[in-house]
């Protein structure tokens, strides 16, 4: 064997093995799900006197959904005198003059909102949350972003544990999907999403780990804001940036799974993969930042692990095509040296990093509570999807190592509900870009590695490429449907 051979074999077992580390700590979230799933938090003690809170309401050119918005947070059920409303506003279109005119509607019926504009979006979100911050004396502050539609007793659900424990400087409340139903695309993130509450966000809490805000549906004591330094606009993910350094500031964060909060799914392949993108780098930039102080705090050694793996999990895209790029090679390599891998490393592979996220989707779907029966069928379609981002998001986390700054791209919102809502003729429609290209040479790879295996009746490679294929097909055609750039 050449030095070119080994190298290729060595990234081909390299891969493997981190991704079914990465996969084995599915198993571990799961456990610890499991086991506290008898630990519902204690309902928190009754407020006579409740706070005062300030609802930040960050948007950006929202035209479609900044109405429903707006209603949503004035029909919250809390003393009108301790409720202060912030309308976060950067728009650069039509949405100014929407929110301009709704506030003063709602203003002249006695309702406590101002409308906070900025002429440069200096520090994105973050920075539009920080002016925000500055111009309240409220102890509280809750925050909705523009896709968001609180139900009225939200306030009510969240803010006694944190004006009854004043170690707590965050409680998060879960996400619901206004549009599951919509299309594939939204059943299938749900199920993400769901998987990311249910599971991930109980086990971390209830086991004494960090988990993070989410930078919507949750509630924030000022004071845990500052003394974490504020919000900060070096990362895409303000949000676990300072989830993170408050926790580390040794403030105790709370999650509510009981407290639903629906919002709009992103509809569009485009949006979606904007989003995760925006995810993934931003999570890794967060890493890269923190992991060293964690490292070096006082911390439980097992909470600096699931801190390091939770800000590191988006390296797993990194490696997710590596096997299957190089498996034809490598039985090639088996063929041509006349050697043979044992079944042990395979079989090892598959239950560590294939069954595990079977496993792992399957129980938040049952314990979301859906028909479980019908759900079921999507996690071969679930795991495709993951596997066609790979590309989209393995470039997000090269970025982020690279230190290359972007732009936070906000996801585009339709109001879109129901199936019969389109969002094809409005603005903000995204553009297909170019990545789409290296995802179709991706499907033209992988339809010729199937007809490789079939060829060489190599049967057991066949379900495996499948995924691939549909994968990268599901995200290349999808985006090929869209305008250019």
């Amino acid at each position: 064997m050449t030095l070119g051979h080994f190298i290729y074999f060595g990234f081909y077992i390299a891969a493997i093995v981190i991704l079914s580390l990465f996969g084995l700590h599915k198993y571990l979230l799961l456990y610890a799900r499991h086991k506290y799933r008898h630990d519902p938090v204690k309902p928190a003690r009754a407020i006579s006197d409740w706070p005062k809170v300030t609802i930040q309401l960050p948007v950006f050119n929202e035209k479609y959904v900044v109405k429903r918005l707006l209603r949503a947070a004035v029909k919250l059920d809390y003393p009108a005198n301790k409720l202060h409303i912030q309308v976060l506003d950067d728009s650069m279109d039509e949405t100014k003059r929407i929110v301009s005119r709704l506030v003063g509607k709602l203003r002249s019926k006695g309702f406590n909102i101002e409308h906070i504009h900025r002429k440069n979006r200096l520090g994105f979100k973050a920075g539009a949350l920080a002016n925000g911050l500055s111009q309240t004396d409220a102890p509280f502050i809750a925050i909705l972003d523009a896709d968001f539609v609180p139900n009225a007793d939200f306030l009510k659900k969240t803010v006694p544990y944190l004006a009854k424990n004043h170690r707590i400087g965050m409680v998060q409340a879960r996400w619901g999907h206004i549009n599951r139903n919509y299309s594939l695309l939204t059943k299938l993130q749900a199920i993400f999403l769901d998987a990311h509450f249910l599971i991930e966000h109980y086990a971390r809490n209830r086991s004494g780990k960090f988990f993070n805000f989410n930078g919507t549906a949750g509630i924030w004591r000022k004071q845990a804001i500052i003394d974490a330094g504020g919000w900060q606009h070096d990362t895409l993910t303000e949000d676990l940036d300072l989830s993170y350094r408050a926790q580390l500031a040794g403030w105790q964060f709370l999650y509510l799974p009981d407290v639903v909060v629906p919002a709009e799914l992103p509809v569009d392949i485009s949006s979606y993969k904007s989003q995760q993108h925006r995810w993934a780098k931003g999570s890794v930039q967060t890493g890269l930042k923190l992991i060293p102080t964690i490292w070096r705090s006082h911390l439980p050694f097992l909470v600096k692990c699931e801190a390091i793996v939770h800000l590191s999990s988006n390296f797993a895209y990194l490696f997710m095509t590596i096997p299957a790029l190089l498996l034809i090679p490598v039985l090639n390599l088996q063929a041509l040296f006349n050697f043979k891998i044992s079944l042990m490393p395979y079989l090892f592979t598959f239950f560590a990093a294939t069954l595990s996220v079977c496993f792992y989707y399957s129980y938040a779907i049952w314990l979301e509570g859906g028909r479980f029966s019908r759900r079921i069928f999507y996690i071969p379609a679930l795991m495709g999807l993951g596997i066609g981002l790979s590309i989209n998001n393995g470039k997000a986390v090269l970025e982020a190592i690279l230190r290359r700054q972007s732009e936070f791209k906000r996801t585009p919102k339709f109001n879109i509900e129901s199936r019969k809502d389109s969002y094809k003729r409005k603005i903000y429609t995204p553009a297909k870009g170019k990545l789409h290209i290296i995802e179709f040479v991706f499907v033209i790879y992988f339809s010729l590695g199937l007809a490789y295996f079939v060829k060489e009746k190599l049967y057991l490679s066949i379900p495996f490429f499948l995924l691939f294929l549909f994968g990268f097909s599901y995200i290349s055609f999808s985006s090929f449907s869209l305008k250019k750039d």
